[in-house]
């Protein structure tokens, strides 16, 4: 799929839509690594620069560290890696520290580790949820009735924002089992900065090693969230336990 089938319309694209619309026919003249680096850029945001630039046998993520630049593809998944850095870059320079630190530790080995795993699991799959208690309870109890049914009208109350980049890329051709998974945090009503509902420093200052090898991440299809698929609004939608599969 090319950046000119991308649905802005789409809820889950609306907090990257400004920058990301512009860039997207911005890509299709030049690159994408040129149409990221156009526009408004926060000033800690990386360098983006192509793909060609990543010497041969350097890891991806100590070359970042080591040169504040992210080399890129011309594709979907590397586009939208750009507008999540721009969005939060902050986070995204976080994890790539700690995935720096832990290269530089222990390699580049056949297995990632613990902390590489949830770092990339949160990086490619990961989402930020700020929601009343209410829902929080159930989704981590994985009550899917309760989450999505029963206290539905609290999602007026709530913000989703999908993190990781090559979930973004899945939902171009959405599909009911496309699953984010949530960063377990505190809930929060007052935490306002950062695309729609959080504040970027404050999320990068709460990311360490240690609590990111605990994998704390919720699974969430994506699609039962109200008003992001025309036919959740039926309850029988949720009645699928291939996707919304009960707790352990």
């Amino acid at each position: 799929m090319s950046l000119e089938a991308i649905d802005w319309a789409q809820p889950w694209l609306a907090p990257y839509r400004a920058i990301g619309e512009a860039a997207a026919h911005t890509a299709l003249c030049t690159s994408v690594a040129a149409a990221l680096e156009l526009g408004a850029k926060p000033a800690s945001a990386p360098t983006f620069v192509p793909q060609l630039d990543l010497p041969a046998g350097r890891a991806y993520e100590a070359h970042i560290f080591q040169t504040g630049t992210v080399p890129t593809r011309d594709n979907l998944h590397d586009f939208f890696n750009g507008l999540v850095w721009l969005a939060f870059p902050e986070t995204k320079r976080r994890l790539n520290e700690l995935q720096a630190a832990e290269i530089a530790r222990n390699g580049v080995t056949s297995t990632r580790g613990p902390v590489r795993d949830a770092l990339t699991l949160f990086d490619e799959n990961g989402a930020l949820l700020d929601a009343p208690a209410a829902l929080w309870k159930a989704l981590a109890a994985r009550d899917w009735h309760t989450l999505f049914v029963t206290r539905r009208a609290l999602w007026s109350e709530a913000r989703l924002i999908v993190f990781g980049h090559a979930l973004l890329e899945k939902l171009t051709a959405p599909r009911k089992a496309h699953t984010a998974h949530v960063l377990l945090t505190p809930p929060s009503s007052s935490n306002g900065g950062g695309p729609e509902a959080f504040d970027d420093p404050m999320l990068a200052r709460s990311l360490d090693a240690e609590y990111l090898a605990q994998k704390p991440f919720v699974p969430l299809p994506v699609l039962g969230v109200p008003g992001w698929c025309v036919d959740n609004s039926a309850a029988d939608f949720y009645n699928d336990p291939k996707v919304f599969r009960p707790g352990p």
